[in-house]
């Protein structure tokens, strides 16, 4: 995909966070959490099934538990430290029913940039202006509508919250 895509600058955050907000009103239509399959976020396995009714069961089985399962206690952290953890995080979470909305589930800097859109017309311009010097190219481009574009999703049904802290934890 994206080898079709003509990545450019100058997108504005704010209406970022606006497509963000509209992909967060799709919620699951049977109420659970989790996805149809499991993925992955990174290289890293993403279990997102069985599915849950509830947010605190969801993040306690398949994201914590999953995470801290996977660090084969190379911190050093006791088993009855880490169940401490658990419990605690699910008992914070408990207090809380988010509806399970459509997340991105790994969006950080990384993973969102802004791109030219082209109709056909302006795809058919945009072969010829290929021939043309560099700043002739930049100088046309400018003219061509800008939009936010997220890509190498890890995506799930959860609490939105989880991809906004993801933003602010890696940027």
């Amino acid at each position: 995909v994206f080898e079709y895509l003509t990545f450019t600058y100058g997108c504005s955050g704010f209406e970022l966070g606006k497509e963000l907000a509209k992909m967060h009103k799709h919620t699951s239509l049977d109420k659970t959490f989790g996805f149809t399959i499991n993925n992955t976020i990174g290289s890293t396995p993403q279990p997102n099934t069985p599915r849950m009714d509830n947010w605190a069961d969801f993040w306690d089985i398949h994201r914590l538990g999953h995470m801290l399962d996977l660090t084969q206690n190379v911190g050093g952290m006791s088993e009855s430290r880490m169940e401490e953890l658990r419990v605690k995080t699910k008992e914070i979470l408990s207090e809380h029913d988010p509806p399970p909305s459509l997340l991105h589930g790994d969006l950080w800097g990384g993973n969102k940039g802004c791109c030219c859109c082209f109709d056909s017309a302006e795809e058919e311009e945009e072969e010829e202006v290929e021939n043309e010097n560099d700043d002739n190219k930049n100088a046309k481009k400018k003219n061509h509508k800008k939009i936010n574009v997220i890509f190498d999703p890890a995506t799930y049904y959860g609490d939105r919250e989880a991809d906004i802290a993801l933003t602010y934890l890696f940027g």
